[in-house]
């Protein structure tokens, strides 16, 4: 079971998610787990980039870092990150920040 009640800011989450690199990130991750050297090749970052990128996410374990034959994995915890997306507090943020934007770019 996901608990999303744990100690985070869901707003902060949620602009860190939405974040261009880190969403190219979690778009790479999406299809499963991808090794680091994969990721930093083919997102033209270092490992510790990608990880500075994710400390957030990291910490509050959406993404989990692991070990496979030697090498570092990152691996997204599909179950959480469906429940915040999913949450309406969350995207009526979203909604009112990029009206927000909106309007002010207009």
């Amino acid at each position: 079971m996901v608990d999303l009640n744990e100690s985070f800011d869901k707003q902060k989450m949620m602009e860190i998610l939405v974040d261009p690199n880190v969403s190219s990130i979690m778009v790479e991750l999406e299809s499963g787990e991808k090794n680091s050297a994969y990721l930093a090749d083919k997102l033209q970052l270092s490992i510790n980039q990608i990880k500075d990128l994710l400390s957030y996410v990291i910490e509050h374990k959406f993404i989990v870092v692991g070990q496979n034959n030697g090498n570092e994995t990152f691996k997204v915890d599909m179950d959480k990150l469906n429940k915040i997306m999913e949450s309406d507090d969350n995207f009526k943020n979203i909604v009112d920040g990029l009206t927000e934007l909106d309007q002010f770019l207009n």
